[in-house]
């Protein structure tokens, strides 16, 4: 399968304009990338350009900070699937995370995946990785796994480092094959995308303006 096919181009800088939100999605549907990951104000747009193409349209729930209460998180995972979003990336609330209160992250997650698996959705929990130590990323990961969520993901891509070695050993070994994992967060250039997925990364998310450089890379 070709590298594309592993990237969720994601255009989700807050500043860009419409045009330059536009012609994001527009590369990534030229260049057949797995998704487009856009904030939820431009879920109609990428479903207007990515329609009759393989690019699906992903959007980012409780954006970047997960902190709302799980009954807006399920909210929000509604509205957006009205507007027709075909993944829902949600932020776990790692601040309960880091409280220990495991139960009430499990509640959240749960709310999210039955709202989006009634309508064949994928979520994907997103952790911030690097707020949180090797055992909460482990058990981050069960949780989500508990709570039947699609993928784990490392970062928002908006506080503390991107993706490590370390971070998505801890979720691939964690998962063993029962959810997939989502490298994101720092990822620009070739050799670290090539990196991860040797590993057995899953998906890959890659700000658009890195995704033409890191393809043209591996056409080299």
């Amino acid at each position: 399968m070709k590298l594309s096919r592993y990237i969720d181009s994601s255009p989700l800088n807050p500043a860009m304009t419409s045009d330059e939100v536009r012609a994001a999605i527009t590369e990534a549907v030229r260049q057949e990338c797995c998704s487009v990951c856009v904030q939820p104000a431009d879920i109609p747009l990428a479903v207007q350009l990515c329609q009759g193409t393989d690019t699906r349209v992903c959007t980012v729930l409780d954006f970047p900070h997960g902190k709302a209460p799980a009954a807006v998180k399920e909210l929000e995972a509604r509205y957006y699937m009205e507007y027709g979003a075909e993944e829902l990336d949600m932020v776990m609330n790692y601040g309960l995370a880091r409280s220990g209160k495991w139960d009430e992250v499990e509640a959240e997650i749960c709310a999210v995946v039955n709202a989006a698996h009634t309508r064949n959705v994928l979520v994907k929990v997103i952790f911030e990785a690097s707020q949180l130590t090797t055992e909460e990323i482990a058990r981050a990961t069960e949780v989500s796994i508990a709570a039947g969520a699609d993928f784990v993901k490392t970062a928002t891509g908006f506080l503390g480092t991107g993706a490590t070695e370390e971070q998505l050993r801890i979720m691939l070994d964690t998962s063993h094959g029962r959810c997939k994992v989502k490298a994101s967060g720092g990822i620009r250039d070739y050799a670290t995308a090539k990196r991860f997925l040797d590993m057995g990364v899953h998906r890959l998310g890659i700000g658009s303006s890195s995704v033409a450089k890191i393809l043209a890379e591996a056409d080299s």
